[in-house]
């Protein structure tokens, strides 16, 4: 299948799981994940109607996103890989909504560049629903004073949270942790689940789906 027709594939899946799931038609984002692909490859899938797309690495987007985001004002483009402090001025500049904001140094140097450059990203949590040591993410237990943090102290409006469950696990528990903790904390958005598990995350109240492979085909990463 083309790329149009992967996308055509998965949004229809989206919208078969929010009508099974007793969810409103659209209440679910799609965010088509363009990471090492190039604008050959992305600008179909924006032909085709999409706007919403997530990348790993600020680098690697500031390659191909500016004149693509000018080119489509619409477009709303989301960091969904770590944050290395020494990046955030290009973040806050570049990205819509950033969502891997996982430590109190990342969200004051968010809070100063939002400051600095007039400019209000959309903001998440990423909570590391499996503890896991390798990963980003605010544990689970100390997610709530994290939020609170962010909105008291930084005057930071904390959107939603996100997670990536550990990869050899039932994503459902943690999918269900991750709504449990937005509940607790007034959150509206929940951006979890990928190609693999993006149907199971709809099911348990996902308003964000972030799926590349599905769309895009397999990776290409440099060795």
């Amino acid at each position: 299948m083309s790329i149009k027709d992967n996308l055509k594939h998965v949004l229809g899946a989206v919208r078969q799981v929010e009508e099974h799931a007793g969810r409103a038609a659209g209440s679910v984002r799609l965010v088509a994940v363009s990471k090492t692909h190039d604008e050959n490859a992305i600008r179909p899938v924006i032909e085709a109607g999409q706007r919403v797309f997530g990348e790993n690495r600020v680098q690697e987007a500031q390659m191909k996103w500016p004149a693509l985001k000018q080119e489509y004002p619409d477009i709303e483009l989301h960091l969904i890989g770590p944050l290395q402090s020494n990046k955030t001025a290009e973040a806050v500049a570049l990205f819509d909504v950033i969502e891997t904001v996982d430590r109190e140094k990342i969200a004051r140097s968010i809070a100063k560049e939002m400051k600095t450059q007039d400019k209000k990203p959309k903001l998440y949590v990423q909570v590391n629903t499996g503890d896991e040591p390798q990963k980003a993410g605010i544990s689970p237990p100390e997610t709530g004073a994290f939020i609170s943090f962010c909105q008291n102290e930084l005057g930071l409006v904390i959107e939603g949270l996100m997670c990536i469950p550990p990869a050899d696990e039932n994503p459902g528990p943690h999918f269900m942790l991750l709504k449990k903790l937005a509940d607790t904390s007034g959150l509206a958005r929940l951006s979890m689940g990928m190609s693999s598990d993006f149907e199971i995350a709809v099911s348990f109240g996902a308003t964000d789906v972030r799926v590349g492979s599905a769309i895009f085909g397999q990776r290409d990463y440099p060795a």
